[in-house]
């Protein structure tokens, strides 16, 4: 008789591991291996591990003293700080004594340049006989008519070769005379000419009647626009019809003015009536200025700078607390003086280094009136500092520049349109101004 089996043995069922079956395509059962369960105390180790690490890696970004560390940090801390409504990206993750330590040096910085101010030793203006400083790059005279030896003078930073296979390419250019050289490639749908600066920069735009030559400028990070004009008797600081309440467009100004063109001037309280910062109109502004020999507002505080334009049609840069020249006829107030008497104020060694949306104005040796402002906090172009704008307007041979007030206030306008872009993209005109500067039409 056969035994029949009705138990299996119980300690080799129990030391079996567990497994489970699942019904195959076919019919066929398929024998899976059991799910693993993970150990809490591997699980809290990972996490602590994790912990450790990022806790290392924040010691290391907030305090450590690698120079490349060091560079960052503070050009994020510079980049927070200045502006009310982003300070909270430093103060929310960064400890204050670092926070503060960078502010210290800037501040430093800027007090630095007390007293640095502009005197233009042997420079007597445009009407002068020190004016042209920079010497013409050479010309074939012989083969040009006097127009185009006079506007190859005036527009001295154009590749002259260059420029005439441009105009035999395109003789509609100068159908009215070279003294009516007109081509417009600036507008922000628009792509440039192919002409070239002698510097290397893209021409957007040659109004030769105007005198105005707008040219890209770009870099690392950033793109902008650089105008330059050439007649500084026509450039005046014009304020908001509104100043006092409400702003106006720089454009809407240029446009109250006769002006072609137009950037940035002061800065304004950015409070809206219920304490909301950034949400100022542009109304009330932030220091001193002179528009056509008015007065409005009161100076800026101790280390900041005035730039003066005076009757004879030269930029000067003067410390806030100076007496107004009696010889003024426009002012802003601002800071840092970029470039004063030919000489850079912020090299590569001083602290000026945020990355942001930029206006700065200027004077070359020739006299010419420097309009740059560079884009900032779009993808294609975060912004720069004030180190990389004082370079720029150097290639230009600039003897005097200050910077302005940029952020989403920065913006340049030339003949009808907005040549670059607001940081932010809801405003189309960028934002309303309490004054701009304003270029005016030859006629």
């Amino acid at each position: 008789m056969s035994q029949i089996k009705l138990f299996g043995n119980r300690r080799s069922s129990r030391s079996a591991p567990r497994s489970t079956s699942r019904q195959a395509s076919g019919g066929v059962a398929v024998e899976t291996k059991p799910k693993k369960k993970r150990s809490p105390v591997k699980i809290l180790t990972r996490i602590f591990l994790v912990l450790a690490i990022l806790e290392g890696l924040y010691f290391t970004a907030a305090y450590s003293n690698i120079p490349f560390i060091e560079k960052w940090r503070t050009i994020y801390i510079q980049t927070a700080m200045s502006t009310m409504r982003h300070q909270w990206l430093a103060t929310a993750f960064l400890p204050k004594p670092v926070i503060d330590e960078v502010m210290a040096e800037l501040n430093a910085a800027q007090a630095a340049q007390v007293g640095v101010n502009t005197s233009w030793d042997g420079h007597t203006g445009p009407g002068g006989s020190e004016a042209n400083q920079t010497q013409t790059p050479p010309q074939e005279e012989d083969s040009l008519s006097q127009e185009a030896k006079d506007f190859f003078e005036l527009f001295w930073e154009l590749d002259q070769e260059a420029t005439l296979e441009f105009v035999e390419a395109n003789p509609e250019v100068i159908a009215n005379g070279w003294d009516h050289f007109y081509i417009n490639e600036a507008g922000l749908d628009d792509s440039g000419t192919s002409l070239y600066t002698t510097m290397g920069e893209q021409v957007l735009a040659i109004d030769a009647e105007n005198g105005i030559l707008l040219v890209r400028v770009s870099g690392s990070g950033y793109r902008g626009v650089l105008a330059v004009a050439k007649d500084p008797s026509r450039l005046s600081v014009q304020a908001s019809s509104m100043l006092g309440s409400c702003g106006q467009y720089a454009g809407e100004i240029a446009e109250n003015h006769n002006g072609v063109l137009a950037m940035t001037a002061n800065g304004f309280i950015d409070v809206d009536s219920q304490g909301n910062e950034g949400k100022g109109n542009g109304g009330i502004l932030a220091g001193y200025t002179m528009c056509d020999g008015e007065a409005h507002g009161s100076h800026m505080g101790w280390s900041y700078k005035r730039l003066e334009l005076r009757e004879d049609d030269l930029m000067y840069i003067v410390d806030t607390s100076d007496p107004v020249h009696p010889e003024t006829t426009d002012a802003v107030e601002f800071s840092p003086a970029l470039i004063v008497d030919g000489e850079i104020q912020v090299d590569s060694t001083s602290i000026w280094t945020a990355l942001n949306p930029r206006a700065c104005i200027g004077q070359s040796d020739r006299y010419e009136v420097l309009m740059l402002v560079i884009e900032g906090r779009l993808i294609d172009s975060i912004g720069t500092d004030v180190i990389e704008c004082a370079d720029i307007l150097a290639r230009h041979n600039c003897m005097q520049a200050m910077n302005l007030d940029g952020g989403t206030s920065a913006i340049l306008y030339y003949d009808g349109e907005y040549v670059t872009r607001c940081s932010n993209t809801a405003c189309p005109y960028g934002r309303t101004l309490p004054n701009a500067f304003v270029y005016e039409r030859a006629d």
